[in-house]
């Protein structure tokens, strides 16, 4: 996992917008009314809900069963793309499907879903349909600070991101561009993809994929490694930007 996230530069600025960093570089003070606006301007993370789990052999990690890569699992990315699969994801816990015959079993808030903390600056609440009575959905709001970004991972099946507001730079397949919201964007089956939230506020996408299971492969690679962040804020909506 270290070495897909290393070069994530952006999470730097997640870092300090989340207090989690020093606030003084090296050399440099921040003043202090400066240092308080850091502080204020974003909400607070959310909090992840699965730290460990009382099954053996299973581990544990930013909220995420994080699993092996099986034979099979390598075979299918072979027949996709070129990068490598380093694991498999999934949600924890033991749960009970709803009865589904209470308000509260069809109207979900925010604070009713799994968070989970996938990559730097960025946690998903995650409505897993098994978990709230649905056959064939799954959605996921993201909080996403300025630099956050997932790592790059396949689903097996499509999914769709929308987004009301805010400028987000994606990594879908061998393409690199950017997008400014409202938009609403397609991820086909198996394509690798990864985003990074290129505003100064919080991005709050929303995922939604056709089934009711969240599950991922996290890949080798990290597409953003390469690429001048400071020019694709810069850069026209839509366009492919080089990776050097």
């Amino acid at each position: 996992m270290t070495r897909v996230l290393r070069p994530l530069t952006g999470a730097l600025v997640a870092c300090v917008l989340l207090s989690s960093c020093e606030r003084e570089p090296a050399g440099e003070t921040v003043p202090p009314e400066a240092a308080d606006t850091l502080a204020t301007a974003l909400p607070p993370a959310p909090t992840i809900t699965y730290t460990g789990s009382a099954e053996e052999r299973v581990r544990v990690e930013h909220g995420e069963v994080i699993e092996d890569i099986d034979a099979a699992r390598l075979a299918l990315h072979a027949q996709h793309h070129p990068h490598t699969p380093i694991q498999h994801r999934r949600l924890p816990g033991v749960f009970d499907p709803p009865a589904m015959t209470a308000i509260e079993d069809f109207a979900l808030i925010k604070d009713d879903l799994v968070v989970i903390n996938p990559g730097p600056g960025e946690y998903v609440h995650v409505m897993e349909g098994q978990r709230h009575g649905y056959r064939n959905l799954t959605v996921g709001i993201t909080y996403t600070a300025p630099g956050g970004a997932p790592p790059m991972h396949t689903h097996e099946g499509e999914e769709a991101h929308v987004l009301l507001e805010g400028k987000i730079l994606y990594a879908l397949g061998e393409e690199i561009f950017t997008i400014e919201g409202p938009y609403i964007v397609n991820i086909p089956p198996m394509v690798p993809h990864s985003f990074m939230n290129l505003g100064d506020g919080l991005a709050e996408l929303v995922v939604i994929f056709p089934t009711n299971v969240w599950e991922y492969d996290v890949l080798d690679t990290f597409p953003f490694q390469n690429v001048d962040v400071e020019a694709a804020r810069l850069a026209p909506a839509r366009q492919a930007l080089p990776r050097d």
